[in-house]
């Protein structure tokens, strides 16, 4: 069974604190000062919703699609 992931950052919600990038479990995330995160490694998510749920702007959606 394969896995697929889509990590949405919304810019307008995203405060570029960081959280996301120190919390997660499996380093998806970068992020180059003043600059928004990227989920650079999508490949190495998995599906935790970690930075969903912990992001205090609530900018980060986290669709896992099993299939």
């Amino acid at each position: 069974m394969s896995k697929s992931t889509k990590i949405t950052i919304s810019e307008k919600r995203c405060k570029q604190c960081g959280i996301c990038v120190a919390l997660c479990p499996k380093q998806v995330f970068t992020q180059t000062l003043g600059q928004y995160p990227v989920a650079e490694h999508l490949d190495k998510c998995i599906g935790c919703k970690l930075c969903e749920m912990r992001c205090p702007d609530f900018a980060i959606d986290v669709e896992v699609q099993n299939g």
